[in-house]
């Protein structure tokens, strides 16, 4: 979504401090080496000035001078637009769609269930067990390219790589035949420019 607002002068994103979305778009904005203006915003508690700005209040929101954009599908494209180098999309038409439907399949397989564990509770479980049979169904993918389903990164592996970096915390296991996917991870962890997207609190999470 696009609404006006107040201009800002510097680039604003409002991020939650820990959140695969927000992750998400913090990746792509380092994977262009961007500067910008952090906002961290507490889960379920909108200051006043993203309210002003977002009336859902959620996060991640940003904030391009009079610009402001929700959605982080719509925000992850419009940096990619904004910046166009490096481009984080493939050119050709069908890699665009496969990768596209593959955030897709994330977006409503994989982050519900990192939602629900979350929560904790007796569903946290069985969203556990779920997470690791769509991590291995995936497993393919991991192994077909050096980055997910591409030869370089684009903004599926911004989807894809805060949802492998919580595993540890999150209690899922991954068995020895995964290690396609734990090496995915090792290869982007070590980038200065994930190093760079993590908050103080996301940061604690590799260290469990």
């Amino acid at each position: 979504m696009i609404q006006t607002a107040h201009t800002r002068t510097v680039l604003t994103l409002f991020t939650a401090p820990d959140d695969v979305q927000s992750h998400r778009v913090r990746l792509v904005l380092a994977a262009k080496g961007v500067v910008y203006d952090r906002v961290e915003v507490p889960p379920a508690k909108p200051s006043e000035e993203l309210l002003s700005v977002n009336p859902y209040g959620d996060t991640p929101t940003l904030q391009d001078r009079d610009l402001v954009l929700y959605g982080p599908e719509v925000v992850c494209e419009y940096i990619d637009e904004r910046y166009p180098h490096p481009p984080l999309m493939p050119v050709d038409p069908l890699s665009r769609a496969r990768l596209r439907l593959a955030c897709v399949r994330i977006e409503r397989d994989w982050v519900p269930e990192v939602a629900a564990i979350k929560a904790g509770g007796r569903a946290a479980e069985s969203a556990r067990k779920r997470l690791r049979e769509h991590l291995m169904t995936a497993l393919p993918l991991f192994k077909a390219a050096k980055f997910f389903l591409n030869p370089e990164i684009s903004l599926a592996d911004c989807l894809v790589a805060p949802v492998v970096w919580r595993l540890p915390s999150l209690g899922v296991s991954l068995p020895k035949d995964a290690k396609p996917i734990v090496d995915y991870g090792e290869r982007l962890f070590r980038s200065q420019g994930f190093a760079r997207s993590l908050t103080s609190d996301e940061r604690l999470l590799g260290e469990l």
